[in-house]
């Protein structure tokens, strides 16, 4: 089967190259001319413009955005412009399920069809597959299915769940789910990603506690601005962070491929001192809080990941100022040095 891909950085490279491994063709376009060679020499179908990578494409039409949130409005418009009636947009990207619920809405009245594909499985993808999640119509779901089964793991990716019938008509158990209309897939993703970033979250903290296990056999200053220590002596673990987690790996009830790679970062540099520890979010961990908010669903644990993100990137300044302030005012306390 054909398919055209929009969008040529790790994941859309990746996805490409999984596609023709499985005999697709594929016909790539980026705005880096660089990324459409490269693929090209792996045996990939280049164009130059998307006039030229439309052109390339057969009816109907099937083409995959992999863009950031913000160039996917754009992306779409920029397509839709040069498809046809019965031809197919695919956002495989991290877009807002709402605007995917407009975009199919707006395609429709040109006969355009859209489906939306949350796609997780980052760099790693290209060898053990991509999970998806779909959202869009039924029919132009189960036409894309060679495709949707290429890039997915496959059902030995996993361990059958006890219980479950090898008869099932779901496509789950192969790593790709039709989850439901428009904006599902992406729905899905995005609660998804709000569930990744709450995992995160724990094991940063917990290993961090761990590292800071020998707080007792630090000397600490005594004022009356640092809380005492009071018991010391159940404080004097040099615990070593990069074999625990590594110990985790195996039989423990929270090993898991997050944690797979926390080690591996760990074992190539213990105190993590190549990263300042200012921590980016996409969109997916908002907009998961949100639905939380709208649905009324107590969702504290992805909540308190997110604000954590934001605080990386010293956005609790401001706020940690006033606190300092308030506390100078009402006391007289001064502010010690930040041990940053």
């Amino acid at each position: 089967m054909q398919l055209g891909m929009v969008g040529l950085g790790r994941m859309g490279s990746n996805l490409t190259r999984r596609l023709m491994r499985h005999g697709h063709e594929v016909v790539v376009y980026d705005v880096n001319e660089g990324a459409v060679r490269q693929l090209e020499s792996e045996g990939a179908i280049g164009a130059t413009a998307l006039e030229d990578f439309v052109s390339k494409l057969s009816l109907p039409r099937a083409a995959w955005i992999m863009v950031p949130a913000a160039l996917a409005g754009s992306t779409t418009t920029a397509l839709a412009e040069l498809m046809e009636p019965g031809d197919m947009i695919i956002d495989g990207g991290n877009s807002y399920y709402r605007d995917d619920i407009d975009r199919a809405a707006a395609l429709a009245t040109r006969g355009i069809h859209f489906v939306d594909i949350g796609t997780s499985g980052g760099v790693f993808g290209l060898e053990r597959g991509f999970c998806l999640m779909i959202g869009g119509e039924q029919e132009v779901v189960r036409h894309l299915d060679p495709i949707l089964k290429a890039l997915a793991p496959g059902a030995d990716a996993a361990a059958r769940t006890t219980g479950r019938s090898e008869s099932s008509n779901s496509t789950a158990e192969a790593g790709y789910l039709h989850c439901g209309p428009h904006g599902a897939g992406h729905f899905v993703k995005m609660v998804h990603n709000g569930i990744e970033y709450g995992i995160m979250a724990a094991y940063a903290e917990g290993l961090a506690i761990l590292r800071k296990a020998n707080a007792g056999n630090e000397a600490r200053e005594s004022d009356a601005e640092t809380t005492p220590l009071r018991d010391p002596q159940f404080y004097r673990y040099d615990l070593n962070t990069t074999e625990i987690a590594e110990v985790w790996r195996r039989g423990s009830v929270v090993s898991s491929w997050l944690l797979d790679l926390t080690a591996a970062a760990l074992l190539k540099d213990p105190d993590l001192a190549g990263f300042s520890g200012r921590v980016s979010d996409s969109g997916e961990g908002r907009w998961t809080v949100q639905a939380a908010v709208d649905e009324g669903v107590p969702a504290h644990v992805l909540t308190a990941a997110l604000f954590e993100r934001f605080s990386s990137r010293g956005e609790a300044d401001f706020a940690d100022r006033i606190l300092s302030a308030m506390r100078s005012e009402f006391g007289g306390h001064q502010e010690k040095p930040g041990s940053g």
